[in-house]
């Protein structure tokens, strides 16, 4: 049912009701104020005659009729246009317009009463009346004129107005509503095409003027908008997946190749000399353990690439350098790695990501930033300002020439000798950027080595509009044919 209609309905219901209730109220409050003059009349009338009611029983309790007859009619003629009824011992004497003799009164009326008898209404007041060795009773009656033909005729009229207000009402509500809510109507036309599946054509709303309606609009506007958000998340969820499947398959298919030789060898030679038996077995346990880390970097990739806002908090960085330290330290006893941080840096950041990206550098310089005799000497600094907060990680190695320090953060880059995924520096760029940060790499302090140095800011802002950085388009000219150089 449209909404004009269910308005029309409403006020033809409400409308009626609401002139029946008036109506019912103005006939109370009239009907109580000729009742309250009826009442100051009749007690005008009683006061007045009250004193001939005395002196007529009087005369009639001493036998004085001639007396009792002119103090009779002067009784009525004080009376004026009320009914009288003196009621004594004796005689009962009755004058004017009242009830029959056959109604019934109360014993007594001190306050005015209505007395109804053949469809007609009287208030009545009753008055004793005190003499010497008698008393009697004296009412006074008034025709109850709040009980009228006027009155019922008002009510009459109060009730047609209801009636014919019910359809007129409705109708003059319909048409009200109708004209309101074209601008609703109009809206639900320009939606009702609005496919956001098929089409990128989006709701475009002139302000109306119609609160109700300028809200609805901007509502339909900001869910469209949402849609469309969460439908490129997905796409890009679903490109992620695609992605990730196209280069797990890629970069897996030769270590799995060479993984399936070495078990034919094992196979198909059971007298193999023991040297190149511990050989071949050697090289099954490098090439598992590398397809392990590829797995393990590519679902950190897609996590980074799937992280969201609600993830951020306050992460102090030099609790996580000191982790990150002492984790490194587990991984290889012998390295000398050092750690200088000022307390109480943090930023507004994703946790797992930060210690990605600390894991990440650490494991690069312990694999490629060796001295000439195998040492790794290892110092990580944390230190910043009122803005940003600086991390820096300088090796002793051979360093990075300066034409591949760009192109060391792209995905899949090993060098010739490297037994890794080609990922870890991947993982770093991808955590500088998704904290709207950046990762350079130069030469040591001293000229001897790399340092690496991550630049974050201290006041997170809104993430990436894109993180592909497991598809591959996330930074400029990333090839995935070439191969990474060692720091």
């Amino acid at each position: 049912m449209r909404l004009s209609t269910r308005i029309g309905i409403a006020v033809g219901l409400t409308v009626p009701l609401l002139v029946l209730a008036s109506g019912w109220l103005l006939l109370r409050l009239v009907a109580q104020d000729l009742h309250r003059e009826e009442d100051r009349r009749l007690r005008e009338r009683a006061a007045a005659v009250l004193p001939d009611a005395r002196a007529l029983l009087r005369a009639t309790a001493a036998g004085r009729s001639q007396a009792a007859d002119t103090r009779e009619r002067r009784l009525y003629s004080a009376a004026l246009d009320v009914g009288i009824r003196v009621v004594g011992p004796s005689a009962t004497f009755t004058g004017g317009p009242q009830p029959a003799a056959s109604a019934a009164l109360p014993a007594r009326a001190a306050a005015p009463v209505t007395v109804r008898q053949a469809g007609h209404s009287w208030r009545a007041l009753s008055v004793p009346v005190e003499i010497a060795r008698t008393h009697g009773t004296l009412w006074v009656f008034q025709a109850d004129t709040a009980d009228r033909t006027q009155l019922r005729l008002v009510r009459r009229r109060v009730a047609m107005t209801a009636l014919l207000a019910a359809p007129l009402s409705g109708l003059l509500a319909w048409g009200v509503a109708t004209g309101a809510t074209g601008p609703l109507r109009r809206l639900g036309r320009r939606t009702a095409g609005l496919d956001p599946r098929t089409s990128t054509t989006r709701l475009h709303h002139e302000h109306t003027g119609v609160t109700e309606v300028d809200d609805l609009a901007d509502t339909l506007g900001t869910v469209l908008a949402r849609y469309d958000e969460q439908a490129a998340r997905t796409g890009e969820a679903l490109e992620t997946a695609r992605s990730f499947s196209a280069a797990a398959s890629h970069e897996l298919r030769t270590p799995l190749m060479s993984m399936g030789t070495n078990l034919d060898i094992l196979t198909g030679h059971p007298d193999l000399p023991e040297p190149d038996r511990t050989e071949v077995l050697g090289d099954l346990r490098n090439e598992h353990a590398r397809l392990l880390g590829l797995l393990v970097m590519l679902r950190d990739l897609g996590r980074g690439d799937l992280v969201e806002a609600e993830a951020f908090r306050t992460v102090d960085v030099a609790e996580s350098a000191d982790a990150a330290v002492a984790e490194a330290g587990r991984r290889d006893p012998h390295a000398r790695i050092t750690l200088r941080a000022e307390p109480g840096l943090t930023v507004h950041g994703w946790e797992p990501g930060l210690r990605l990206l600390l894991d990440n550098l650490l494991a690069n310089v312990l694999a490629h930033g060796r001295d000439a005799r195998g040492d790794a000497s290892v110092a990580v600094g944390v230190w910043g300002s009122d803005t940003e907060v600086v991390i820096t990680v300088d090796d002793r190695g051979p360093g990075v020439p300066p034409e591949a320090r760009e192109r060391i953060f792209e995905r899949f880059l090993r060098g010739p000798e490297s037994a890794g995924s080609g990922l870890g520096l991947t993982l770093v760029a991808q955590q500088a950027a998704l904290h709207r940060g950046s990762v350079t790499v130069g030469d040591g302090p001293d000229g001897v080595g790399a340092r690496f140095e991550v630049r974050l800011p201290r006041v997170g802002g809104e993430l990436p509009d894109r993180r592909d950085w497991l598809i591959g388009a996330a930074g400029a000219n990333r090839s995935q044919s070439s191969h990474k150089v060692g720091s």
